[in-house]
């Protein structure tokens, strides 16, 4: 210890990680089984109404082919199928990593088997980075929708 009052406290440095060895609480535990099965009821609606979707696209599809096509373009069904095709993929996902967090949990209260509860941990884990990032393209295309806003205020502003 130093005998200067104003100097910086010192510490040595810990590679030791504090809750190594911690074990989960029957709190968190009645927490992870109380979400669990809401988990896996929102994974499994999800993925029936991605089925509905599919269906729906698959019958816009056909359907469009019975239209009559517009000179110059032709049948709408590949624009159709490239225009709904992300969302469809991205709440595949989405639903995906709810599922298995739920899923995974339910396996871990079973077995006891951190494995387990890492996997789900691991999958919320994605569900976030990727709700996050779609967040990031959301605030990005709002950002460029402004801009364009703004660009075309001022140049219909300009023709006057």
């Amino acid at each position: 210890m130093s005998d200067n009052p104003y100097e910086s406290p010192q510490a040595e440095a810990s590679t030791e990680n504090p809750l190594s060895g911690r074990v989960l609480t029957e709190k968190m535990l009645f927490y992870l089984r109380g979400a669990s099965p809401w988990l896996r009821f929102v994974g499994i609606t999800g993925f029936v109404f991605l089925g509905l979707a599919v269906i729906g696209l698959l019958t816009a599809i056909i359907g469009s082919n019975f239209l009559p096509s517009i000179p110059g373009i032709g049948s709408l069904s590949p624009f159709i199928f490239v225009a709904y095709l992300p969302f469809l993929v991205i709440p595949f996902f989405l639903v995906f990593f709810v599922f298995q967090f739920g899923r995974k949990i339910q396996v871990y209260l079973q077995t006891g088997d951190y494995a387990d509860l890492e996997d789900a941990f691991k999958n919320n884990k994605s569900l976030w980075t990727l709700m996050g990032v779609l967040y990031i393209i959301s605030l990005a295309g709002f950002a460029l929708m402004l801009i364009g806003g703004i660009i075309a205020a001022i140049f219909a502003a300009s023709q006057f």
